[in-house]
């Protein structure tokens, strides 16, 4: 099997063990350059690039500049929505929101934005749930028809620490979005709690008995965007996905490999998802040889 260009998140390295003393965005392309990585996804979470600080060309010009010294792409951007989250908001207070994060996208060249719902899964009270869900969907659309504009892809990472957090919660929202710039980002450790844990769904579990594979072949035509890293099964913090370095959780990277072989192949990033990870200096170094080791498994 052919691998795609990898990526790492620096979020890695400023969110959860990181947060009191966060590596600068440079140390972490320094990390992802000198390991084999091909690529950086952008966490526009201070003190990482925010698009009110890169809010010039020259400025862009000079962080792609140093981004790519250590002979990195861009995968994507995961941008900091939490002042908007769009079931909330009207569709001109995220729209303007939105436009800033796609100019910086412009000026640096990023075709994939990432957005989630924000909003906590048990904050949606039922009687407001349908409410809520047309204003997210109709927000995502408009977004989404904005993205066009820019030739940028917008994908939803759905986990269990956010609203619509079951499989069909997931399919019935990307398809009420119905926007060709639109699709979701599946990410194995939120596909593997969503879909075989349940984890923080309201009401009765929703659990599938194909689990990790199954969800994917469910939302197969949606994905646009690919996370890849482990799970142990359990959530961090009570929050959201326990993002385990790889082999040491329970998603069948090997199955699930070889199942949406030509669905990866095709990708043009995959990105290892380290998030909360509190030994992530010393096991995404070994993230790539074991990932490239059960590509050479699969034909």
């Amino acid at each position: 099997m052919k691998t795609s260009k990898i990526a790492i998140g620096s979020w890695a390295f400023s969110f959860g063990p990181y947060e009191k003393n966060p590596w600068t965005f440079e140390q972490v392309c320094k990390y992802a350059g000198e390991h084999g990585y091909d690529g950086i996804e952008i966490n526009g979470f201070r003190p990482h690039p925010h698009p009110d600080d890169y809010a010039t060309d020259e400025k862009c010009a000079q962080l792609k500049a140093m981004i790519e010294s250590y002979g990195l792409g861009i995968s994507g951007f995961a941008a900091d929505f939490r002042d908007v989250p769009p079931a909330l908001v009207s569709e001109a207070e995220f729209l303007s929101e939105v436009k800033k994060c796609l100019e910086f996208c412009r000026r640096m060249g990023i075709d994939v934005l990432r957005v989630d719902t924000i909003t906590a899964p048990d904050a949606v009270a039922p009687e407001l749930y349908h409410q809520h869900f047309k204003n997210l969907t109709d927000n995502w659309r408009a977004a989404a028809e904005l993205c066009k504009a820019y030739d940028v892809l917008m994908v939803w990472e759905f986990e269990p620490g956010f609203w619509l957090n079951k499989p069909s919660e997931v399919k019935l929202a990307v398809d009420t979005v119905n926007h060709p710039n639109f699709k979701l980002l599946f990410d194995s450790s939120h596909a593997y709690m969503c879909a075989v844990v349940g984890a923080r769904h309201n009401g009765e579990k929703e659990i599938l008995k194909g689990g990790v594979n199954e969800f994917a072949a469910m939302v197969k035509d949606q994905i646009g965007h690919w996370h890849l890293i482990d799970c142990d099964g359990t959530l961090h913090n009570d929050e959201t996905s326990t993002h385990s370095p790889f082999g040491t959780g329970q998603v069948d990277f090997k199955s699930f490999m070889q199942e949406f072989k030509d669905d990866l192949e095709q990708a043009n990033w995959w990105t290892f998802d380290f998030c909360f990870c509190p030994t992530t200096e010393i096991d995404a170094k070994d993230a790539i040889p074991y990932i490239k080791r059960l590509a050479d498994q699969i034909t």
